[in-house]
């Protein structure tokens, strides 16, 4: 999982980059259980509806740095821009601020037999990863993204 820079937990859920995205118009997205199985990639579904986490280094979101918007894989909403993307050496997608401050929730996750800050889509509570207090200023933060949770938009 994505842990504080310099640091990797091995107990991770692997699962495989998948290559279809759901692409879900932004606001809505599928109410129960079943309709998130049938609108999201095995892959996604283990990582937005189950909280897992993709192998480090697997998303090919590392390595975008075209003006754009990554939106949320479940329902569409924007979360983070290009432009508030950097390069952490985690292996995962990483953000110093989210698109719009209501765009993510944070929330408490116990797993692993700690505390860490779990975020999620403020639209869909789909899970996205986890933020961490050691980011680049200005905000001293990093919001460490599994790939399979977002979509990328570029800026035409």
């Amino acid at each position: 999982m994505c842990e504080p820079s310099g640091h990797r937990h091995e107990n991770y859920t692997a699962v495989a980059p998948a290559v279809a995205m759901s692409n879900q118009p932004e606001g809505q997205h599928p109410k129960s259980d079943d309709e998130w199985k049938e609108a999201l990639s095995a892959e996604e579904y283990e990582i937005l509806r189950e909280a897992g986490t993709e192998p480090r280094g697997s998303s090919p979101l590392l390595e975008i740095s075209d003006d754009g918007v990554f939106r949320c894989a479940g329902c569409g909403q924007e979360l983070f821009t290009t432009d508030k993307k950097f390069e952490s050496g985690t292996g995962w997608p990483s953000f110093y601020d989210p698109a719009d401050s209501d765009a993510v929730e944070t929330r408490a996750d116990h797993s692993l037999g700690r505390t860490r800050t779990e975020v999620v889509c403020s639209n869909c509570e789909g899970h996205l990863g986890h933020v961490f207090e050691d980011g680049p200023e200005p905000t001293g933060k990093r919001y460490c993204i599994n790939g399979l949770a977002l979509d990328f938009d570029a800026e035409e």
